[in-house]
């Protein structure tokens, strides 16, 4: 699809060429050869680009909404001028094989920027890349919930992958489905990657968040002890993670709970052996914790159904997945926070949901309420480096707490003004 042009007015043919240039963005089902031959080049330099442009990135990682821009030699003279929506267009003027091409280029990510030019003796194409000077500044929000933790923290502009590694966090200690009211409040810390003017281009990973709930004060930081592996601790020093997740699922809500219950389907009153949580179908489920899988298949009233052995006397199951993600299958691997599969209503379901069971010596249990065993708690060298860590990361907390602040408190002349009204 053509985004934006420099048109080419039609000059003497004894002028030297001039410059068009296009921006084009990829749309599901473009080639890069087929977009390089629609805007006018012909196929003999767009294979030569091409074939340059694979010494630095395949053609095929072209995504979608990618923008790339060409710089095309018309066959005219004179000088290329600002495009007013009017004029000459090879794409839709059907210029086929018409155009000689200069250059193009792209960006795959947001530090990165790819380049194919003409080589300097002119007989082929030179790609190239460049990786942008990109650095870390503090960033951070707080804020009160009013009805959801996504709802507040996305009001407060928390970059979304910020916002998910915060939720699948707290989701060790915390039932999003009970525990938070109205009046709670949450606090993040992380750091914006930035370009040397200053602009933010992406998030980095979290290193602190804070939740105020139901009277208990859940602060957490990111630590990673001599194992090498980081991980989030509590200001004691005791892991964040428990055997297993009491929620496998981000931003669903529990449509049904552990108990007796009026079957939706069957019409009697029966025993519900899990918990039910109401997700758009395609939405990722989580393996609770580490362990292996011992049954993937079709299982009757469950559906796509999954169920995992973790260690000691627990297992978890997974019921109405609309399918199961890749590479899993019977007694392969899975760490905790993998995805095993996706939300569907397979099996006995009047709508997509996700079951998930929690089993201790293979009877189940009710997951809002078993008593899970805490992960590692650091002690000597670790906890002695982890007390400073901490020490640092609450001075970067302080020294972005009053522009925090202002962005959490309400404007007090426009609150006065409502309540006049």
């Amino acid at each position: 699809m053509l985004v934006s042009a420099y048109n080419v007015a039609h000059q003497s043919a004894t002028r030297a060429p001039e410059t068009l240039q296009l921006t084009l963005e990829v749309s599901r089902g473009d080639t890069l050869m087929g977009m390089l031959t629609d805007a006018g080049v012909t196929m003999s330099e767009a294979h030569a680009a091409i074939e340059s442009l694979r010494e630095v990135f395949s053609p095929r990682d072209l995504r979608p909404g990618f923008e790339i821009r060409l710089s095309l030699e018309s066959p005219g003279g004179g000088k290329a001028k600002a495009a007013d929506g009017q004029g000459f267009n090879p794409i839709a003027d059907g210029m086929r094989d018409a155009f000689r091409l200069v250059g193009l280029s792209f960006a795959p990510d947001v530090d990165r920027d790819v380049k194919v030019e003409r080589s300097k003796d002119d007989d082929g194409f030179v790609a190239s890349t460049t990786e942008k000077v990109l650095a870390p500044v503090d960033a951070g929000a707080i804020g009160l919930i009013d009805s959801s933790l996504y709802e507040a923290a996305m009001k407060a502009d928390v970059p979304t992958n910020i916002l998910l590694e915060a939720i699948k966090t707290l989701s060790y200690d915390v039932d999003f489905q009970r525990d938070i009211q109205p009046g709670d409040s949450f606090e993040v810390l992380y750091q914006n990657m930035v370009d040397e003017q200053g602009r933010p281009l992406k998030a980095g990973g979290l290193d602190y968040v804070e939740l105020i709930t139901g009277g208990r004060d859940i602060k957490l930081y990111r630590f990673t002890p001599s194992s090498g592996f980081a991980d989030f601790f509590d200001d004691k020093g005791r892991s964040v993670r428990k055997t297993l997740m009491r929620t496998p699922i981000d931003g669903a809500r529990i449509s049904s709970t552990y108990g007796m219950r009026r079957h939706p389907i069957l019409g009697y009153s029966k025993m519900h052996k899990g918990v039910d949580f109401a997700a758009p179908t395609g939405t990722p489920i989580y393996a609770a914790g580490n362990g292996t899988v011992e049954v993937a298949g079709r299982v009757n009233g469950y559906g796509n159904y999954i169920r995992l052995r973790h260690g000691g006397p627990y297992k978890t199951a997974y019921a109405h997945m609309s399918r199961f993600a890749r590479g899993v299958h019977v007694g392969s691997r899975v760490h905790q926070g993998d995805v095993i599969g996706y939300v569907g209503m397979t099996g006995r379901a009047t709508g997509p949901h996700l079951h998930y069971e929690v089993l201790v010596d293979n009877h189940q249990v009710n997951p809002a309420s078993v008593k899970l065993p805490a992960g590692e708690t650091l002690t000597g060298r670790d906890l002695k480096a982890f007390a400073e860590a901490k020490r640092a990361i609450d001075r970067r907390r302080s020294a972005i707490a009053p522009v925090l602040q202002v962005a959490a408190t309400p404007d007090d002349k426009s609150k006065s003004a409502d309540s006049d009204e």
